[in-house]
């Protein structure tokens, strides 16, 4: 069954000048909880895209007063986000291409069932989203500008509403999460969206490096200050001065790198290497981890009070398994995206392969997409994407068989199945409920256990109206 759409009520402009057939596609698109406007003339409909937004076209090859590929054409000039369905009743292999060709989303001969165009549909109007959400961060970014943080999942869009809340403070921020989540995207983020974004944006992984090294990359050195350094270095707090540092794997950092960090975090003021006089410098820290730093600070491997300077603004990054609804969108851009870099035709994604996508477990994270896409474009030389095209993911999937099990408020076998949505709320619930009845009623304990930092832990039990104190043991 096609899903119906969430959020805001998607509209389709339906351009056919057999009335009756588009009554009756309005009616099924309609029952479906879209907005549909009818227009039976190719000039009527290009005047409705100049006056309303429209989220995807379904547009008839044949009208009474113009060809629909002129229609095509102009609504490619004038709205090149916007995907477009072609039908005809006079379909072939030569003007299929030449839709394709012209810009086309997808292509459909009458007559037609409804499931085809209903799921045709679906994802037109997903992948319209994305190239809207990727225009506006590009607008916002500058064109040259990579995109960041796409999706349209509830647990991304959360991430997105808190960066550009803090983005124009100089509140120092932790970016936790899983490696492959976007941790330093979301730091670019920040940094676009600042009034420091006129200045550099500094980026440096503390476990590349070694901890003699570290320190001088970030601090700078005077001349002599070691054997081989033969002249002055301002290192890369000195190069972001104004702008934004990006400290990656911030739990790797040495305690001698911990203790500098601080002093500069509190005062704003840092010792090169061998200097004896300290220098002002105003910097905006960003720093991210894939560790539980509580956990790092408890074996005595991280210092607690760098821990609360960090700690101001703490946000996790969600892993890709649990914003399966921005898959799709995530793996068409990357094909696009690698399809544009060599020069070759982009596929479109397969029903069955998205459905392979959404199904496997993602350990990589976004990073992994990213490198499955662009061997699938290389490899696949076909128009679209089929499973067969990503055979490693089936692999896995066929190596790890889901088994039939019972899941919170997911009914076995029979009985209406949830949406995903309340299924996993669901789960999230009894999960929650029984870390804290392992852990007598301590939240930082069960936090630890689910890996999660305490005061997300709490904000998921308020969520869920739970409170430790239900589950307090009694004596």
């Amino acid at each position: 069954m096609t899903p119906e759409p969430t959020g805001p009520q998607p509209h389709v402009l339906l351009v056919d000048d057999d009335l009756q057939l588009a009554e009756l596609m309005s009616m099924r698109m309609t029952s479906r909880g879209y907005r549909v406007t009818v227009e039976g003339e190719g000039k009527a409909a290009l005047r409705r895209l100049s006056q309303e937004r429209v989220d995807a076209m379904v547009l008839d090859l044949r009208l009474e007063d113009m060809d629909g590929m002129d229609v095509l054409r102009a609504v490619r000039q004038r709205a090149p986000e916007l995907s477009v369905i072609m039908l005809t009743a006079h379909g072939s292999i030569e003007t299929a291409v030449q839709a394709m060709q012209e810009g086309a989303y997808g292509f459909l001969t009458k007559p037609f069932h409804d499931h085809e165009l209903m799921q045709k549909l679906t994802h037109a109007l997903e992948r319209s989203l994305l190239r809207r959400e990727v225009a506006e961060l590009r607008r916002r970014m500058g064109e040259d500008g990579e995109p960041l943080l796409l999706g349209v999942s509830e647990a991304i869009s959360r991430v997105r509403e808190v960066l550009a809340r803090i983005a124009p403070t100089d509140a120092t921020v932790l970016l936790t999460g899983e490696s492959g989540t976007g941790k330093e995207l979301a730091a670019r983020m920040l940094h676009v969206l600042s009034r420091r974004n006129a200045e550099r944006f500094v980026a440096v992984n503390c476990g590349a490096l070694p901890p003699e090294l570290l320190e001088s990359e970030l601090f700078g050195h005077v001349k002599g200050a070691f054997s081989g350094a033969v002249r002055e270095r301002e290192g890369l707090f000195g190069a972001a001065n104004g702008g934004t540092l990006f400290l990656d794997e911030i739990g790797e950092a040495s305690p001698s790198v911990q203790v500098k960090l601080l002093r500069v975090l509190q005062e704003q003021r840092l010792t090169r290497v061998g200097a004896d006089v300290e220098e002002p410098v105003d910097v905006r820290v960003v720093a991210a981890t894939n560790r539980d730093l509580s956990e790092e600070v408890a074996a005595k491997r991280f210092r607690q009070d760098l821990y609360f300077r960090l700690h101001v603004v703490p946000i996790e990054l969600p892993p890709l398994r649990e914003r399966v609804e921005d898959i799709p969108l995530l793996a068409q851009l990357f094909l696009e995206r690698t399809a544009n870099r060599y020069g070759l035709r982009p596929p479109r994604l397969a029903p069955a392969t998205v459905e392979l996508l959404q199904r496997y477990g993602w350990p990589g994270n976004v990073r992994e997409l990213i490198h499955e896409m662009e061997a699938a474009v290389l490899l696949a030389g076909a128009d679209e994407l089929q499973p067969r095209h990503v055979p490693r993911l089936g692999q896995a999937l066929e190596r790890a068989p889901v088994e039939s099990t019972q899941l919170p408020g997911v009914p076995v076998g029979t009985g209406d199945l949830p949406s995903l949505r309340e299924a996993r709320d669901a789960f999230e619930r009894a999960y929650l409920a029984e870390a804290m009845r392992r852990s007598n009623g301590s939240v930082s304990a069960a936090a630890r256990m689910a890996g999660r930092n305490r005061s997300d832990f709490y904000d998921l039990l308020k969520r869920h109206g739970l409170s430790a104190a239900d589950f307090k043991a009694t004596s």
